[in-house]
């Protein structure tokens, strides 16, 4: 895979509107394969960009504060949803 010029996206905004674009292009049922397999690439490199975009972002106290919570309640949530499959049925 060669690399793709991922340049013109600096901010996760940008990242993730062309994500949003790939996944209309791709649920279009005229599409090649050939060109799903381009645009999936594509959206791999740009996973890859949203990630070293979180990772350099310098959140303030309260950005991390916010963070916290929503993955605390996420992790709440996962392991709610956790015992309500182990949970017998009746």
């Amino acid at each position: 895979m060669a690399r793709r010029d991922l340049s013109r996206y600096q901010t996760f905004d940008d990242v993730t509107g062309r994500l949003d674009e790939i996944v209309s292009q791709v649920r279009d049922r005229d599409i090649s394969l050939e060109k799903s397999l381009d645009l999936f690439d594509e959206a791999i490199a740009l996973g890859s960009k949203a990630v070293e975009l979180v990772d350099n972002t310098d959140f303030s106290a309260a950005e991390l504060e916010r963070l916290a919570e929503v993955d605390a309640a996420g992790t709440t949530e996962a392991a709610q949803a956790a015992d309500a499959a182990e949970a017998p049925r009746s």
